[in-house]
């Protein structure tokens, strides 16, 4: 019987690690750790971070509805930088900043970061207080072992559900969603999920993990 699967968000999910980790993350909790990283290099104001693939790998593993396959992303920033500073070493900071975050702190392969400039600004604006994020809620804990296999996995913040079910099962596909701690790895703690989930379900034919935020 063919189910059909409820979609709660028109955000799109982003290749994590390699093929064979099955491990996808929010757009927007890519970019929103990317803006954060830019607005640390001194004299850049960034745009909105872009991303698409650059390459496909191809993966034995399904991919979820509204996500890329696996493979290296480009990411493209446009940003304003202070004048006075020279550009080449502004932008070389700036790239560097966004790879760090991308591939070190997230585990995102890679291929290029196109960066330009929009405008020259005399001085630096006035940072504004952010606007605060908006409520997150956490779905009820699934009462089967696979969740709680996953819950106990060190960095696992949450099973969430804004991809659809905290945990996802379909003709031995399964699949689970969750929020990872602030500060851990993701694509460790994705790594850690998949290998309990899988104990816990032997019967499952492919595995996948879905990162909605991290907090």
């Amino acid at each position: 019987m063919t189910t059909v699967e409820v979609w709660r968000t028109t955000d799109r999910l982003l290749p994590l690690g390699e093929a064979a980790d099955g491990a996808w993350i929010a757009e927007q909790a890519v970019r929103a750790l990317l803006v954060t990283a830019a607005e640390g290099v001194r004299g850049v104001v960034p745009g909105r971070p872009r991303f698409r693939l650059a390459r496909e790998t191809g993966t034995p593993l399904p991919v979820p509805p509204g996500g890329l396959p696996p493979g290296g992303l480009v990411i493209s920033l446009d940003f304003a930088a202070v004048a006075g500073r020279p550009l080449p070493v502004l932008a070389e900071r700036l790239r560097s900043a966004l790879l760090g975050s991308a591939e070190e702190r997230l585990g995102l392969t890679v291929d290029a970061v196109n960066l330009r400039v929009t405008a020259l600004l005399d001085a630096a604006p006035d940072s504004t207080p952010p606007a605060p994020p908006p409520g997150r809620t956490t779905p009820p804990v699934p009462d089967s072992p696979i969740a709680l296999a996953a819950l106990a996995v060190e960095g696992v913040a949450a099973l969430t559900d804004v991809f659809g079910s905290p945990v996802r099962q379909d003709d031995g596909r399964l699949r689970v969603e969750l929020a990872v701690t602030e500060g851990r790895h993701p694509l460790d703690v994705v790594r850690g999920v998949r290998a309990a989930v899988t104990a816990a379900a032997p019967e499952a034919t492919a595995v996948t993990v879905l990162v909605s935020e991290l907090r």
